[in-house]
C-alpha cells in the first residue's frame, strides 16, 4: 500500500515536471523554428543556397553563417547612427567653388599634389559626405561588436596634401565604431614635404595611440609599403585605403561581417568618386551593380553583375562575388593575407597587385566579394606633374608585374596575355619559385577552374584573342614611315609618321581573324581612310574578327570590306585600289621586344 502510494506520487511529480519545464521549452523551440522558416534572411536559413554550389565551388555562406547580417524590413539597423546636421563648405559632398583670384594658387597645388588643395583646405577635416548606399542598407542588422573582428586601416602616402590625408584619417574614425578600429597605420613612403614631418607627428598625438606613423628609409612603392603596414597592424583584419578617401556612414560593419562569416573573404567596398578640382562627392554607379574584370592586356574593366550571380540573392544590397577589384580599397583577414604570402614581393611600385591577390584568393580557397552597403569615396587625381615613383625605376615594371601574375596563376591562359602584349615576352620577370611553392602548398585550383566558375562572364565581353599573324612596327617600304595612331580619338583617322622604334602608338597587331588593333583599340576602313573604333560593339561585346588581310608575298594590307589596300605618300594614310607594283602599298612588319 505504501509502495503504491509512493509510486503514484512519483508519477504525479513526473507529470508536473513535464508540464512546467519541458512543454514550454518545446513550444518555444517550435515558435523559434517557425520564425526561422519565415525569415529567409535569418543567418541560419541556408535553403536559398541549396544547389548553388557544385563540389568545386567555394562555400558561399562561409564557415560561420550564424555571423551573417540579417535584413529586417522597416527596422533600422543596429549600427545606424543618429546624425546631427552639419554645415560648412563642402558638407554633404557638395562642390567647393573658388574665387577667380584663387585660381593661380589652386592650379599650382594641382600640379604639386594632383588635387585642388585650395578647395580641399576650405573643407572641414570632419566633413560628412552624403549617404550613397542603397536605401535598404539601413535595415541590415550586423553581429554585435564582440562577434566582429577588429580592423587595422593601412594608409600609404607619399608627398600627400595635408587636408586630403588628414580628412581620410578623421573620416575613418568618425564613421566607425571605435571598438572595431584597432589602429590606423600611416605608412610614409619616403616623403620630403615639410608638412609631413614634425607637424604630422605632433598632430597625430591627439589620437592617443590610435593613429600610428611608420616611415620607410627609401621609396618602397605602394605594394611593398602596404605590406610594411600590414606587418605592424594589430587588428584581426587589414583594411587598405588610399590616402585620399572619405568613408560613407556605416561603411565598416558590412565589411567586417563578411570576414566574420568566412575569414577567407576579400571584402571590397563600393568606390564613390570625389572630384579632384571641386571635392564634390558623387555616386559613380547609381543603381547599377558592377563587378571587376579585365581585358587581356590587364586593363581593369567592370561589367554588370550577371543574372547567374544576381539570382543567388534575395536582397538587392547583399554582397556578391566578383572575379577581381580595382585594387585601392579592400579588407582581408590578416592571417589569411599572410598565409597567401601577402603581395608577391616581386610586384614592385604598383600595377597588377589586384589581380595577383584576387586570383590567389579565389584559386586557393577564398572568395572576393563586393559589399554594396559599404561605400568609400576616393579622389581620382588630376594632372599632377610631380612624380611619386622612385627615380631610376624600370620603365616596364608594370609589364613585369603582370608577367609574374600570368606566369604564376594563369596556367595556359597566360598565352592570351602575351598575344595582347607580344612585345613584353622577352622581359625578365625574375624568380617566381616562392610563389609557385605557395600555390602548391595551398593546393590551389587551376585558372581554367577560375574562368569557368568565377569569371565565366568575362569571355563574353572580352573573348580569348586569336593568335597574331603579324605584329610590331608596320613600315612602308618606299617612304620608311610607320603606321601611327597619332592620338586619334574614336571615329578619327589614323596615319603615318617617322618610325621611332619605341612601340607605343606605333605598335600594331593583325590577328589571324583579320582584326587590326593597337592596345585595346581597333581600326576599320571608312571609304578611303582608316578610323579608330571601340573593339566592343553596341552591346558591349568584343568581336575579334576583322576585315584586314596581310599578303606576305606582295606585302599588301587589304580591306575585304572596301576591296582596297593600305597606301601612303609618306604623309597621309589612305585606301587605294590594290596595285601589287605600287611601293606606296607595300608594308613590312618588324617585331620589336622590350
Amino acid at each position: 500500500m505504501v509502495r503504491l502510494k509512493y509510486s503514484a506520487i512519483a508519477k504525479l511529480f513526473a507529470i508536473f515536471f513535464c508540464v512546467v519545464f519541458i512543454l514550454p521549452s518545446f513550444f518555444k523551440l517550435f515558435d523559434s523554428q517557425a520564425d526561422f522558416n519565415e525569415n529567409e534572411n535569418h543567418p541560419r536559413n541556408l535553403d536559398r543556397f541549396k544547389n548553388s554550389n557544385n563540389q568545386d565551388s567555394p562555400n558561399r555562406y562561409g564557415d560561420n553563417p550564424e555571423n551573417a547580417a540579417v535584413f529586417k524590413e522597416g527596422i533600422i539597423g543596429n549600427y545606424e547612427p543618429k546624425l546631427e546636421p552639419r554645415s560648412g563648405p563642402g558638407e554633404g559632398g557638395v562642390p567647393v567653388h573658388l574665387q577667380p583670384e584663387e585660381k593661380e594658387s589652386a592650379d599650382r597645388t594641382v600640379r604639386e599634389f594632383g588635387f585642388n588643395m585650395v578647395a580641399s583646405d576650405k573643407i572641414s577635416l570632419d566633413r560628412r559626405i552624403k549617404d550613397t548606399r542603397p536605401g535598404e542598407c539601413k535595415y541590415w542588422h550586423y553581429p554585435e561588436i564582440s562577434k566582429l573582428p577588429t580592423a587595422s586601416v593601412v594608409i600609404v602616402f607619399v608627398n600627400e596634401g595635408w587636408s586630403t590625408l588628414m580628412r581620410t584619417v578623421h573620416s575613418v574614425l568618425n564613421t566607425s565604431p571605435p571598438e572595431l578600429i584597432a589602429d590606423i597605420i600611416l605608412v610614409d613612403d619616403y616623403s620630403n614635404k615639410e608638412h609631413l614631418k614634425d607637424k604630422l607627428e605632433k598632430y597625430i598625438e591627439r589620437f592617443k595611440g590610435k593613429v600610428k606613423l611608420t616611415r620607410t628609409t627609401k621609396r618602397e612603392g605602394l605594394v611593398r609599403a602596404r605590406v610594411i603596414g600590414a606587418e605592424i597592424a594589430t587588428g584581426d583584419v587589414i583594411i587598405v585605403l588610399d590616402a585620399h578617401c572619405e568613408c560613407v556612414t556605416n561603411w565598416l560593419p558590412p565589411l567586417l561581417t563578411r570576414i566574420a562569416v568566412n575569414r577567407k573573404t576579400l571584402a571590397v567596398p563600393i568606390v564613390d568618386g570625389i572630384d579632384w578640382n571641386t571635392m564634390e562627392h558623387t555616386d559613380i554607379y547609381g543603381n547599377s551593380l558592377n563587378r571587376g574584370i579585365w581585358e587581356w592586356g590587364f586593363l581593369y574593366k567592370e561589367t554588370q553583375v550577371p543574372d547567374k550571380e544576381s539570382k543567388m540573392h534575395k536582397q538587392y544590397s547583399e554582397p556578391y562575388w566578383s572575379p577581381t577589384h580595382a585594387g585601392g580599397l579592400l579588407a582581408i583577414d590578416k592571417k589569411w593575407f599572410f598565409e597567401l604570402g601577402g603581395y608577391d614581393p616581386g610586384i614592385k611600385i604598383w600595377g597588377g597587385e589586384q589581380y595577383e591577390l584576387s586570383f590567389k584568393v579565389w584559386q586557393c580557397g577564398g572568395i572576393v566579394e563586393w559589399v554594396p552597403c559599404s561605400h568609400v569615396a576616393h579622389i581620382y587625381r588630376g594632372p599632377r606633374t610631380e612624380s611619386v615613383h622612385p627615380p631610376g625605376g624600370n620603365p616596364h615594371q608594370t609589364s613585369i608585374n603582370h608577367m609574374r601574375v600570368a606566369e604564376v596563376w594563369m596556367d595556359e591562359y597566360k598565352e592570351y596575355y602575351y598575344i595582347r602584349e607580344p612585345q613584353i615576352r622577352r622581359l625578365d620577370y625574375g624568380d617566381i619559385s616562392e610563389q609557385l611553392a605557395i600555390k602548391q602548398k595551398l593546393q590551389c585550383k587551376s585558372f581554367k577552374w577560375f574562368m569557368e566558375n568565377i569569371a565565366y562572364d568575362l569571355p563574353k565581353k572580352f573573348p580569348l584573342p586569336p593568335k597574331n599573324k603579324v605584329w610590331g612596327e608596320c613600315v612602308n617600304q618606299k617612304h620608311r614611315v610607320c603606321l601611327d595612331v597619332r592620338g586619334a580619338g574614336f571615329g578619327q583617322p589614323i596615319g603615318v609618321s617617322g618610325c621611332h622604334h619605341q612601340l607605343g602608338n606605333q605598335l600594331f597587331r593583325l590577328n589571324v581573324e583579320g582584326e587590326l588593333s593597337s592596345g585595346e583599340h581597333c581600326f576599320v576602313s571608312d571609304k578611303n581612310i582608316v578610323k579608330k573604333k571601340f573593339c566592343l560593339n553596341y552591346e558591349g561585346i568584343w568581336n575579334p574578327v576583322g576585315e584586314w588581310q596581310y599578303d606576305n608575298e606582295n606585302k599588301t594590307i587589304k580591306s575585304s570590306k572596301e576591296k582596297t589596300c593600305l597606301s601612303t605618300d609618306g604623309s597621309n594614310l589612305t585606301l587605294e585600289p590594290c596595285d601589287n607594283s605600287n611601293l606606296n602599298q607595300k608594308w613590312e612588319w618588324k617585331e620589336i621586344y622590350y
